[in-house]
């Protein structure tokens, strides 16, 4: 029950409807906040004005930071899309649920190893995702935007949300949708979004809803209006970043989308009952195309991009609102990942794990209120397929990072706290702690059931970086 109701049914107590004692139950019950979970797409660590970029400007997404609580040590449980947005739905690590690289994924027949291969380019129908086991609770669950979890044989509709859509196709005017909403070829996908998430909350507003508003924007290909282009065109570059007006312009438009959204949950009076999530699916693209085109981003002071382990592949900005629980304008350092997610939803929810599932994540709800830390000693990857690195898996334990290559079993050991760039590969110093934690990694690989690379008989350097049609497409 949201504020909006129990105002409503004390107005019938108070027309003598109830008794006074069933008035006095009622008002000890919880109210369930509404949920409100932002993603967006390529979206960088260092992207962002709250997150110290002094040429994009992104006012709304600044405002909830200041209004709310910004994490800065948070991880996609990918570095790249599909995995991290399975892992989202599931509470699992990717491994564990079997899609491991976008659907369908990339492809090399002639490198050193033989990658992986999603066990399915899809959601597992047998998934319970947090949309279903919220719905006990009396949520009603919505999801707006990106899928890229194999639609149209498994879209939100089959994964218990009540009203979804679902955009594809390339580019980010006009587009597809499923159901065919007949996006006009004007409208920007930012705004498409907004429009239908505020229909929802609108539609809702007296039941707790959990809104799900997955953007296709930063990713490739760039595009904003030509307006907002120019307004970046004509500022000052600023020496320290990579300013590329078209993506400053389409990421403006992302945070246009989120200002409508946090707007309309003043209008409609149930601000204050609305926990408010901002995150990334994995790190920025350094390029338009693969090795090609002009810059549009950076992630610095993060090492690496999206496709890789580094992390600039899997640091995200996370930004939580929840007024009167939420301290404004605090900083968490913890680490949290995707899986997190799916439990914290459930303790705000006051919702039960779904009897059978598997959950890798932890709730992040004592986070929130500051009112402890996290039972937890590490997080993990696994990311066995070439994009913009070779396969690896890693593992963070507190300060320290450990990434393993699948192609030649070589390690790389950072002390994140002194090294956030991970320019100082110090295995060599602390051969120990590298063996360590290798071998912590293969106990969690095992556990998940993570599938691992083959030496590729088919190897030739000469064609190696050839690409190739993944064996998973069909």
């Amino acid at each position: 029950m949201n504020r909006r109701q129990f105002l409503h049914t004390a107005a019938g107590i108070g027309a003598g409807l109830w008794s006074m004692e069933a008035f006095n139950a009622l008002a000890q019950a919880p109210i369930k906040p509404n949920i409100l979970f932002i993603l967006a797409d390529d979206l960088g660590w260092s992207d962002l004005g709250c997150y110290g970029n002094t040429y994009h400007e992104t006012p709304n997404l600044d405002r909830l930071a200041s209004q709310g609580m910004r994490f800065t040590d948070a991880y996609a449980a990918c570095p790249v899309c599909s995995p991290t947005r399975a892992s989202l739905m599931s509470g699992q690590y990717p491994a564990r649920v079997g899609i491991t690289d976008f659907i369908a994924g990339h492809w090399r027949p002639y490198e050193k190893v033989l990658a992986t291969i999603n066990k399915t380019q899809y959601l597992p129908e047998e998934v319970v995702t947090f949309a279903e086991a919220l719905k006990p609770a009396g949520y009603v669950c919505g999801s707006f935007g990106k899928w890229h979890l194999g639609e149209p044989k498994i879209t939100p509709g089959t994964q218990g949300f009540d009203d979804f859509v679902v955009t594809g196709g390339w580019g980010h005017f006009g587009n597809q949708s499923q159901p065919d909403i007949q996006i006009p070829k004007d409208k920007h996908l930012t705004e498409v979004i907004a429009d239908k998430g505020i229909e929802f909350m609108r539609a809702h507003r007296d039941q707790p809803f959990c809104l799900y508003l997955p953007h296709f924007a930063v990713h490739i290909p760039i595009e904003a209006r030509q307006e907002t282009i120019l307004k970046y065109a004509n500022k000052p570059e600023q020496r320290e970043e990579v300013c590329n007006p078209v993506y400053a312009a389409m990421l403006e438009h992302l945070d246009t989308s989120v200002g409508r959204l946090l707007d309309e949950l003043d209008a409609l009076g149930i601000a204050d009952n609305t926990v408010v999530f901002f995150y990334s699916d994995n790190g920025g693209l350094y390029r338009m195309y693969t090795g090609q085109g002009p810059l549009v981003t950076s992630n610095a002071p993060l090492r690496g991009e999206k496709g890789t382990l580094y992390e600039g592949g899997v640091r995200e900005p996370l930004i939580v609102r929840w007024p009167g629980h939420i301290a404004p304008g605090t900083e968490c350092h913890e680490i949290v990942t995707t899986p997190d997610f799916y439990p914290t939803f459930l303790e705000l929810a006051g919702a039960e794990q779904p009897s059978g599932t598997t959950l890798d994540g932890v709730s992040i709800a004592p986070l929130l209120t500051q009112a402890g830390a996290l039972n937890r000693d590490a997080v993990y990857w696994h990311y066995p397929h070439y994009h913009h690195s070779v396969p690896a898996g890693a593992i963070r334990e507190g300060d320290w990072k450990l990434i393993e290559f699948y192609d030649d079993s070589h390690l790389e050991l950072y002390n994140l706290r002194n090294d956030i760039g991970e320019k100082e590969n110090v295995a060599l110093h602390f051969p120990e702690r590298a063996e360590a934690l290798r071998a912590k990694l293969a106990a969690w690989r095992e556990s998940a059931g993570a599938e691992m690379p083959v030496p590729n008989p088919d190897y030739d350097p000469a064609r190696a970086h050839e690409w190739g049609k993944n064996p998973g497409r069909g």
